[in-house]
């Protein structure tokens, strides 16, 4: 018997099967951009350490798009979804999965722990909420990358191009990181002489209301959040702010890079591309070093991301500061 699947093993690598020395399963939640560029980045990385799909590598993505309005019912048939996807994946036996959001990392991550495969969650805002010790230290089986950069440097950096901002308008959904994003800073900016105006709306309204009536109460300027509200129908939120915003000639900072939208100008913010790389960098630690999901620390971009739209700077008439602006990188 053993002679036979010998010789049957050879007859696949004459034939030229392939022999994949790694398996990895990503797992996602909301179908957008920034997400998109996460996860090209993370295979790119991959590859440019050897770990190539398509040659020793087999990947499968799985996206559950839950962008729109769900009603409660409709949320409990996506948290369904999700948790029957991950034991679809368990049933695989992969590698290591990734997770991409944090609702992807949240509601399945336990399966795969359970299952004795190690997960890395990428693209949450805040480690804590899918069960990490800290900003910093991961948990059991599991670790990751996080978008979170502190408000207070984003908005210290903010206020040394626009040192007269003393309100500013927030509009955000119920996108587990926006909520929490648009928490803390409302909290903390005060820290600094900043006032937070907030305004929640559902995933499927216009922006524009919201910011009529946050333009109304004289804010010095709008702030986009971490939320994927901003990247839904082709970035149209994104945009008709952008729109707001020239009109009203109040300035946005976006605590996000960009990805194809212009207008804000500042940028402030995680990369969704580095937040790639830095996922594929944990991936290869546990599957070529062999260390242990919850021994690597959770990764965070070290450097703030500074973008400018000059073509808006020049409209508002702003005048940058020599030492940011050779920091910062144009919006092209």
């Amino acid at each position: 018997m053993l002679k036979k699947i010998f010789y049957f093993m050879i007859m696949l690598i004459t034939i030229g099967v392939p022999c994949y020395a790694y398996h990895i399963e990503v797992l996602q939640v909301s179908n957008i951009r920034p997400f998109d560029d996460t996860y090209h980045a993370f295979v790119d990385e991959l590859a440019k350490n050897g770990i190539v799909q398509g040659k020793n590598l087999v990947i499968n993505r799985h996206i559950i798009d839950a962008d729109a309005d769900a009603s409660t019912w409709q949320k409990i048939k996506i948290l369904f979804r999700i948790k029957g996807t991950a034991s679809d994946i368990v049933k695989s036996k992969p590698d290591l999965v990734v997770t991409i959001s944090t609702p992807a990392t949240k509601y399945s991550k336990g399966k795969f722990i359970d299952a004795g495969i190690p997960v890395v969650f990428t693209d949450v805002a805040i480690p804590e909420r899918v069960g990490c010790r800290s900003k910093t230290v991961s948990g059991p089986g599991f670790t990751g990358t996080t978008l979170y950069i502190d408000p207070l440097k984003i908005f210290k950096v903010a206020k040394q191009v626009l040192p007269n901002i003393k309100t500013v308008g927030m509009i955000y959904s119920d996108d587990d990181n926006a909520v929490a994003y648009a928490t803390e800073t409302r909290e903390r900016l005060p820290q600094i002489g900043i006032k937070v105006l907030t305004k929640e709306v559902k995933k499927s309204d216009s922006i524009k209301p919201a910011a009529e009536e946050l333009a109304s109460k004289g804010i010095d300027a709008f702030v986009i959040p971490i939320d994927s509200y901003y990247g839904l129908r082709n970035n149209q939120p994104s945009r008709d702010l952008m729109a707001i915003s020239k009109k009203t000639k109040i300035p946005t900072i976006a605590c996000v890079a960009p990805s194809d939208v212009r207008g804000a100008v500042l940028y402030l913010g995680p990369d969704f591309d580095v937040m790639g790389r830095l996922t594929a960098h944990q991936v290869i630690k546990i599957l070529k070093q062999g260390i242990k999901p919850e021994d690597i620390p959770v990764a965070t971009q070290k450097d703030l991301n500074i973008r400018v739209d000059m073509d808006m700077v020049k409209y508002l008439g702003i005048n940058i500061p020599l030492d940011i602006l050779q920091l910062a990188k144009p919006i092209e």
